[in-house]
């Protein structure tokens, strides 16, 4: 099952899917995908890695514009998925009729 509807139409395949977490090490992503995932991490978890280094990788696969696009909806996603837990929806409860939706829980029984 393809885990996000947009993300399948892109061509984001199950094996990529598996092995996001270890993108650095996988074969299953171009040098492209895996800088654009270096910058992710930097938005989502550690701006540290933002270095001079990851800056020029950046530039050779990308322009300004698709740099700010990335940063932008990067940024986005993650603040609507924080909202979403504030709100205290669960998987299941929006979208249940498609595919598409929330992850679901770890742990269904701790609220």
């Amino acid at each position: 099952m393809q885990r996000s509807v947009q993300a399948g139409r892109q061509g984001l395949t199950e094996a990529q899917y598996d092995e996001l977490l270890d993108f650095v090490d996988s074969d299953k992503f171009t040098t492209r995908e895996k800088v654009a995932l270096t910058y992710t991490s930097a938005v989502m978890w550690n701006a540290e890695i933002a270095d001079e280094s990851l800056w020029q990788k950046l530039k050779q696969h990308f322009t300004i514009p698709e740099l700010v696009e990335l940063g932008f909806f990067v940024a986005l996603t993650l603040g609507q998925q924080r909202w979403i837990k504030t709100l205290g929806i669960h998987h299941g409860e929006v979208l249940a009729d498609t595919t598409a939706g929330l992850a679901p829980r770890a742990n269904p029984g701790a609220d």
